[in-house]
């Protein structure tokens, strides 16, 4: 049976919410770029916590992991060879420009 916890799926949400108003109206040089990838890290946390009854380390590690992949395949630049390059939600959700910045970012947030 499935089980969710509440507490940390409107944690996830929220800060869904906050992410979702910094890509839509912040234009700067630190918030948008460094404190969304702080923030995406303790936002994928919340939302696998909230459906998994793993340790927190191990919950942490994967999301972690997960994130650190991610901006391979941005390094790799992923979008341009899945011929997503036109596709802003690809962009967005995969993103296009790695920056060791982001992956000690991930780190800070986790």
């Amino acid at each position: 049976m499935l089980s969710i916890n509440k507490k940390y799926l409107f944690l996830a949400l929220l800060l869904f919410l906050i992410e979702v108003m910094i890509a839509l109206f912040v234009r700067d040089r630190f918030i948008r770029p460094y404190g969304g990838d702080f923030l995406v890290v303790i936002m994928l946390y919340f939302g696998v916590r909230a459906f998994s009854k793993a340790k927190p380390w191990k919950i942490a590690i994967g999301v972690l992991l997960f994130a650190i992949m991610i901006e391979i395949g941005q390094y790799l630049h992923l979008v341009d060879r899945l011929g997503l390059s036109n596709n802003t939600g690809a962009r967005t959700v995969i993103g296009y420009g790695f920056e060791w910045w982001d992956i000690l970012a991930y780190f800070l947030g986790i």
